[in-house]
């Protein structure tokens, strides 16, 4: 076999080398990650713990990670203090320290690779790591992926104003963050996650209104929470009104009667489910799989723990959030300790023991429950509610396949089809809506609308939600500005060549006639390559 020469316009060998290497890389800095950088640390693997907490200002005003809805105080602006409230609200980061876990906070992972089909030029597996002033790359042996799971949010008119926010949004701000602007909530949802909700805020001296659910009585809801705080079942938001400092008021319809009434609130907090954050696994191209009573589409494992890829490991509520409710404290930390000594075990490294998975109680269809609620609402509400904020996608523009109204009036081709017509062609395809409506497109990067849009076209389509398929995830995965992803170490070869790469100038020289006799013919007729 000839040996292959140095091809100076293709990629291979010119990837810039990482700024570091180190032989376990854990994303999410939660119970479970923690525990799986300590046990790895306990083994003598070198690791390095990042977690995206402290978010910036910007990012909590786009959504990100968490639904914060705008309750965030100013607090949310100054990072020191910030820092400080993360160690005090996870003293588990103390020990992670003590055992020589390298920790770094406030960095998020935007995009995570492992050499394989298309993708055998890169030197090793890598991450992408970026703060709030630039990004870089990290090489790792092994990656413990810990990055939990977040809200499945719903749309009913006033929900895209200031006192609209997910649960977890809430724990941060006010576990995390001790940064919660609200004072009196009102609690969607009656299962576990609306409970725990309700308690965290009854014991920081909130006041809970009331927790609301569209489905019937559920006996010994009102259970160990504190009086005053009334069980609305059957019942559904039809709307949220307020003023220039967000929601004042929750108007909820009886689904029996049709009767309405109106809750005086400043926070109405969306506590019906929970979905696993996989956008990591989805770019790394680990196997994934729709599990209903897991919340949504989760990692195929064979034990909670090691993945399709041979690098990669879950921790925690990525692994699944039964019943869409997560993971309990306990579960999470045994979770990760086995994540750890299954990695240590990957790298040759003694390990103390195996823990076997934790036994869980058999979880309820969280998918069921998430379509159960995006029927309702979309049987109460008007087409006219925005789905997509950042878009500004209307329901009536998903179904009807419309870009959103601010790009004008649709063409007489684009008004003449509707999803009832596309659905014609097949199965409905989350990836394709994104982009005939461009729902899900924006800085958010469907955070707030992802699962609601599978939901909606689910339901429209009569079909199941576990019909419809995962919408892809691309990096960076998180909302990153040029500035700080821009390469400004580009290798001197790259920044020569970079016209064959990216079509400028050289894109009309036929692939076959690079580097031949013929390419000066076009690099002469079509301006040459770039001075640069």
């Amino acid at each position: 076999m000839t040996a292959r020469g140095f091809d100076p316009k293709a990629m291979a060998g010119k990837s810039p080398a990482p700024e570091r290497r180190v032989e376990v890389l854990v994303i999410g800095a939660g119970p479970a990650g923690v525990a799986a950088a300590i046990e790895a640390a306990a083994g003598g693997a070198q690791v390095l713990l990042v977690d995206e907490n402290p978010a910036p200002a910007s990012l909590m005003g786009l959504d990100v990670p968490h639904y914060y809805g705008g309750r965030q105080t100013g607090a949310g602006h100054v990072r020191a203090r910030l820092i400080e409230q993360v160690f005090k609200a996870n003293p588990a980061l103390e020990t992670a320290f003590e055992a020589g876990v390298d920790i770094e906070l406030g960095v998020c992972c935007w995009g995570a690779w492992v050499p394989g089909y298309g993708l055998a030029a890169l030197p090793g597996p890598l991450a992408g790591l970026a703060d709030e002033m630039r990004a870089w790359m990290v090489g790792f042996d092994r990656l413990i992926l810990a990055t939990g799971a977040r809200d499945v949010a719903f749309a009913f008119p006033g929900w895209d104003q200031p006192g609209v926010m997910g649960a977890r949004a809430l724990q941060a701000l006010i576990d995390t963050y001790d940064a919660f602007a609200g004072r009196r909530l009102a609690i969607l949802g009656a299962g576990d996650l609306a409970r725990q909700t309700a308690a965290l805020a009854l014991d920081r001296g909130l006041e809970v209104v009331a927790l609301i659910d569209i489905a019937g009585g559920a006996p010994g809801l009102a259970a160990g929470l504190a009086p005053g705080v009334e069980i609305l079942t059957g019942h559904v938001p039809v709307a949220a009104s307020g003023g220039v400092d967000g929601v004042e008021r929750l108007t909820v319809r009886d689904l029996v009667t049709g009767d309405e009434r109106t809750l005086t609130c400043d926070t109405v907090v969306q506590a019906i489910s929970l979905t696993p954050v996989i956008d990591l696994l989805d770019v790394l191209g680990a196997r994934l799989a729709m599990q209903p009573t897991l919340g949504g589409h989760v990692p195929v494992s064979p034990d909670g723990a090691a993945t399709s890829l041979a690098e990669v490991f879950i921790a925690g509520d990525v692994a699944g959030a039964p019943g869409g409710g997560g993971v309990s404290r306990k579960a999470a930390e045994a979770s990760g300790r086995r994540a750890g000594r299954l990695v240590l075990a990957s790298l040759g490294r003694a390990v103390r023991g195996d823990e076997p998975p934790a036994p869980t109680d058999a979880a309820a269809d969280a998918v069921a429950l998430q379509q159960a609620w995006t029927r309702v609402l979309m049987a109460s509400t008007e087409d006219s509610v925005i789905l997509c904020q950042c878009e500004a996608v209307s329901r009536a523009s998903l179904l009807g396949v419309r870009p959103p109204d601010y790009l004008g009036p649709p063409s007489a081709s684009m008004a003449a089809r509707d999803l009832g017509r596309l659905l014609e062609d097949g199965a409905a395809s989350p990836d394709q809506i994104k982009r005939l409506t461009r729902a899900g497109m924006g800085p958010c990067q469907g955070r707030r609308c992802r699962e609601q849009v599978a939901l909606t076209l689910a339901c429209a389509a009569g079909r199941p939600a576990a019909a419809i398929a995962l919408a892809g995830y691309r990096p960076p995965v998180r909302p990153l500005p040029l500035s700080v992803l821009a390469a400004w170490d580009e290798d001197p070869i790259m920044a020569r060549h970079w016209d064959v790469w990216f079509g400028i100038k050289g894109q009309w020289t036929p692939y076959a006639d690079i580097g031949g006799e013929r390419e000066a013919l076009y690099d002469g007729l079509f301006g040459g390559e770039s001075p640069l």
